[in-house]
C-alpha cells in the first residue's frame, strides 16, 4: 500500500515520517511506589537494598523525588503530564484483586479521567494467577468500565486456555497478548497483541508483525521506549542506551511506519528498569536526560514528555 509522507519540523531539523492510520497512543504506568509518610514504608524505591530518599533503585532520579502512588496530588500531576504529552490511554499495572495496585486503581482512574485519559489494565503475572482467576478478573474489570486489558506473560497458560477464557469474556473488553507471536494471539482469540519489550522485540520487526496482525484481522500495538538500564534494581544485566533521544526516535519512526492501531510506550514510570519518560533531574551518581535532543537544564528534565507530544501528534495526524 502506498502511503504519503508527513514532512515535519522540530528543533533538530526536518524529518520525513510515513503517515500511519490515526490510532491510540497508550502508555504503561506503575502505581506501586510508596513512602513512609504516605504508606508506612518505602515501596519499590528501596528494592535491591537501596536506602531512599538519597539512594534509590533507579539509575535516574525523579524530579519529584521518591514519591507515593497513593498521593492524589502526585497522581493528578502525573496524569496531567501524560495528557499534555498527547497520550490517549494509561495502561495501569495491576496485580490482582486485593493488591496494592488494585487499591490504588480508583485514584488513578479518577485522576486519569479528569484529564481526558482512558484507563486500561496491564494484567500482571500475580501469585496464583490461573485461567480461572483471570476469567473472574476480566468480569471484574469490565464492571469497572475498563475496555482494554493487556496481558503480560500470556504464555503462562496454553493457547487453548486463552481461547476458552476469551470466548466467555465480557464482550465490552478488548484483550491484548503481550507476545510477538501473532499466531498465538489469533489462536487464543485475543483482540490484538503488543510487544512491551523493545530491547528484544525492536523496530525491525514492527512492519512484519503489524502486517501479520492486520491480515489476521487483529489489532497491532507495538511498543516503543527510550532505553533500558535496570542494573541498580537488580534486573538482568541488559542495557539499551538512550543515545540522547535517538533510541526513542528510531522506535517511534519504526512503529509509525508499521501502520499500527496503537503505539504503546514502555513506560511512563518504570524507574527500576530505566524505561521511564517521567521527568528526571541531575543528581550526583545518577544518569540524567541532559543532552537529549540538544537540551539542557529544566528543558532536558522534561525532554521525553516533550518528544512524546511531538511523536503523538505525528501519529494522530496519520491518514
Amino acid at each position: 500500500m502506498l502511503r504519503r509522507l508527513l514532512v515535519v519540523g522540530f528543533a533538530g531539523g526536518i524529518l520525513a515520517v510515513p503517515a500511519a492510520r490515526a490510532g491510540t497512543v497508550a502508555i504503561f504506568y506503575y502505581p506501586w511506589y510508596g513512602t513512609p509518610s504516605h504508606d508506612g514504608a518505602w515501596q519499590h524505591w528501596n528494592q535491591n537494598g537501596h536506602q531512599p530518599p538519597g539512594d534509590i533503585y533507579s539509575s535516574y532520579y525523579p524530579a519529584r523525588g521518591p514519591y507515593s502512588s497513593s498521593s492524589r496530588k502526585v497522581v493528578d500531576a502525573q496524569m496531567a503530564e501524560i495528557a499534555a504529552a498527547g497520550v490517549d490511554e494509561v495502561i495501569v499495572s495491576w496485580w490482582g484483586r486485593g493488591s496494592t495496585e488494585d487499591a490504588r486503581l480508583p485514584l488513578v482512574t479518577r485522576c486519569a479521567r479528569r484529564h481526558g485519559l482512558t484507563v486500561a489494565i496491564h494484567l500482571e503475572p500475580y501469585l496464583g494467577r490461573s485461567p480461572t482467576t483471570v476469567a473472574d478478573d476480566l468480569t471484574y474489570l469490565a464492571g469497572l468500565g475498563i475496555r482494554d486489558v493487556f496481558v503480560y506473560h500470556p504464555r503462562d497458560f496454553a493457547v487453548s486456555d486463552w481461547a476458552t477464557i476469551l470466548s466467555a469474556a465480557p464482550r465490552s473488553l478488548r484483550v491484548f497478548s503481550g507476545d510477538e507471536d501473532v499466531s498465538f494471539a489469533v489462536q487464543g482469540k485475543f483482540a490484538g497483541f503488543y510487544t512491551y519489550d523493545f530491547v528484544n522485540f525492536g523496530g525491525a520487526k514492527f512492519i512484519r508483525l503489524c502486517a501479520e496482525a492486520h491480515r489476521a484481522n487483529i489489532l497491532c500495538a507495538p511498543s516503543v521506549g527510550p532505553g533500558y538500564n535496570g542494573m541498580r534494581a537488580g534486573e538482568p544485566p541488559v542495557f539499551k542506551p538512550r543515545r540522547y533521544g535517538a533510541t526513542y526516535d528510531a522506535l517511534w519512526r519504526a512503529a509509525i511506519a508499521a501502520d499500527p492501531d496503537y503505539v504503546t510506550i514502555t513506560s511512563y514510570n518504570e524507574w527500576g528498569e530505566g524505561t521511564q519518560i517521567e521527568p528526571a533531574v541531575v543528581r550526583p551518581g545518577y544518569r540524567s536526560y541532559q543532552g537529549s535532543w540538544g537540551l539542557s537544564g529544566v528543558a532536558a528534565s522534561t525532554a521525553y514528555l516533550t518528544r512524546t507530544a511531538y511523536w503523538a501528534a505525528r501519529y494522530h495526524a496519520g491518514g
